[in-house]
């Protein structure tokens, strides 16, 4: 299933998109921002990408869109949920190319995203997180109206330090298109 924004297409995954994926998703810019993107970022870490969310979007778990531009031909990003159906809710995560920055491509996409979640999946809640010092994710997260619910303190590790995550939710109740 695909979703349509003012400017995006948000559509399943294809294989002929590694070769961008590995482009936008292995720039270090990308990588240190979000939790499960490694670096440097190979093929093969672009077809597990794919291989992991087929399964999982089959399953019900998720639902994951290639963010892209030019009636789906020009990959810009990702964006998806994961989904956890026996508490009704998802977590939401997204990442852009740094070609694609400071356009307002992540904020679009997750809005739709976000719509699908609550008003096609039914569901109570959606939350979302960000490293203490992403600064543009923050930004994306309040501009979707959600509420800022607290730091989970050095809650991860990555690259051999712990980080900071802020945790953001929005309830079904709460959720305006």
């Amino acid at each position: 299933m695909d979703l349509r924004t003012e400017r995006l297409l948000l559509r399943s995954f294809r294989r002929s998109d590694i070769p961008q994926i590995v482009r936008l998703a292995g720039a270090r810019e990308v990588a240190v921002t979000t939790l499960r993107i490694p670096h440097p970022y190979t093929e093969n870490d672009a077809d597990y990408f794919l291989s992991t969310f087929e399964t999982e979007c089959r399953r019900g778990s998720a639902a994951v869109f290639a963010v892209t531009l030019n009636e789906g031909v020009e990959l810009c990003g990702a964006v998806g949920l994961h989904i956890e159906s026996a508490y009704a809710r998802a977590e939401l995560g997204f990442w852009i190319g740094v070609p694609y920055w400071g356009r307002g491509y992540a904020t679009e996409a997750a809005r739709a995203v976000m719509k699908y979640g609550f008003e096609s999946l039914k569901l109570h809640r959606i939350y979302a997180s960000h490293f203490k010092d992403n600064l543009a994710s923050k930004r994306v997260l309040l501009k979707l109206a959600m509420r800022y619910e607290g730091c989970a303190r050095h809650h991860i590790q990555k690259w051999g330090r712990f980080i900071d995550l802020e945790n953001y939710g929005l309830l079904a109740e709460e959720y305006r298109p």
